[in-house]
């Protein structure tokens, strides 16, 4: 029949956003002998897989629980992290012949390139019969099951619709807020989101002297709200990062504090008195200098006259007290620049916690980092992309 359009093509599921949520989600919905697009806008899928860990995917974490995670509701992730863990997707990565290794507090990395984790999701989704589509925005989404999606070339119709795009770090990598988007379209509430797992700016007064230390890394506790973290941290010339900064980020909100333990583990005081007596009559600076990196010892001491056996306990303590709390109030982030991570997102008092439907719109599920789901820096977050996004894969 001539001027008739040809039918939408149908599927079970499709899935919107080729990264990790999306590609396994994909790859175990097909497995279950469903009928499976997934279409990202992206010329490439996994392209934050590959990028992660420094090029070796830091894949998931040992001690990944609900206790790692950020979220308006702190127990919404133990239902999915319970029924696929850490262990599941390790097994995964060992039956396709991937060598990893643990680096530092239960974070797994590859041995070799992280497109062996790219590859793997691709390989295993479109082997189980799952589609996928790149370069290929959305332009219009309709519907409430079916769904009518709308793309540049074509038009298809889906029982259900995975929403998988993430948020919006990394805008360079084409991240956007396509996800909250299309939650607002359906009326699902989305949380204030923000940058977290970022490094920290500071005013210019304090960025000239912070910059000055550009690339040195300190072991430090980093304080902020109650959370601490000791990890490294690392003097930038914009201001402070490593990971100790990116990970208390997620805590820290404009006009806080954040606390500086420079000797972690150490009594700071006693430290300088049993110098004071050993050494004395060395500078102050040259003192510090002998506590902490040289560098920063040396910086921290400016303006300290005299020598260490001229100090008083009473004006001991106050130096010592820089050393193991020294108080910064950072300007602001490096923003979603260079986050790693958006922290907020749909709100999971909407979604069902065994499924991620959405509750008044059961054929439609989100999955991943679009979630106001947050976990901390050291593969956590790609568990809960690999959990989430098994999660849906079992209800669609």
């Amino acid at each position: 029949m001539t001027g008739s359009a040809a039918p939408a093509l149908h599927y079970d599921a499709v899935i919107l956003g080729a990264g990790a949520a999306g590609l396994f989600c994909a790859l175990n919905a097909a497995r279950r002998g469903r009928r499976v697009l997934i279409a990202d806008h992206a010329r490439a899928p996994g392209e934050k897989i590959r990028i992660s860990g420094g090029g070796r995917c830091n894949f998931t974490n040992l001690h990944a629980s609900p206790e790692n995670f950020l979220s308006a509701n702190p127990r919404f992730a133990v239902s999915a992290l319970a029924r696929y863990t850490q262990y599941d997707f390790l097994e995964m990565v060992e039956a396709e012949g991937i060598a990893w290794h643990e680096k530092t507090l239960g974070q797994l990395f590859c041995d070799g390139r992280s497109t062996q984790i790219v590859d793997m999701l691709v390989r295993g989704a479109t082997e189980a019969g799952a589609e996928l589509a790149l370069s290929a925005p959305v332009r219009e989404i309709a519907g409430d099951g079916p769904f009518d999606i709308r793309f540049e070339d074509r038009s298809v119709t889906s029982d259900a619709l995975v929403i998988a795009t993430g948020g919006k770090s990394i805008p360079k990598m084409g991240a956007t807020g396509f996800g909250y988007d299309v939650a607002r379209q359906y009326g699902v509430p989305v949380t204030e989101i923000r940058p977290a797992l970022v490094p920290l700016t500071f005013t210019d007064a304090e960025k000239a002297w912070i910059g000055a230390l550009s690339g040195l890394s300190v072991d430090a506790q980093v304080s902020c709200n109650d959370t601490q973290f000791r990890e490294g941290m690392l003097f930038t010339h914009r201001g402070l990062s490593g990971p100790s900064i990116l990970q208390i980020s997620s805590y820290w909100r404009e006009g806080e504090e954040i606390a500086v333990d420079l000797m972690p583990g150490e009594d700071a005081f006693a430290r300088l008195r049993d110098l004071r007596q050993s050494a004395g009559r060395q500078s102050v600076r040259g003192a510090l200098a002998q506590v902490l990196p040289r560098r920063l010892g040396e910086q921290l001491g400016e303006g300290y006259g005299g020598n260490l056996a001229d100090m008083s306990d009473a004006a001991l303590r106050p130096l010592a007290e820089q050393l193991s709390n020294w108080r910064l109030r950072p300007a602001g982030s490096e923003g979603y620049r260079t986050a790693e991570v958006t922290l907020g997102g749909v709100d999971t008092d909407a979604l069902d916690s065994r499924t991620m439907a959405v509750k008044a719109v059961p054929g439609l599920y989100f999955i991943g980092e679009v979630v106001d789901v947050t976990g901390w820096l050291g593969g956590y977050n790609f568990q809960w992309a690999w959990s989430s996004g098994w999660a849906a894969a079992q209800a669609i």
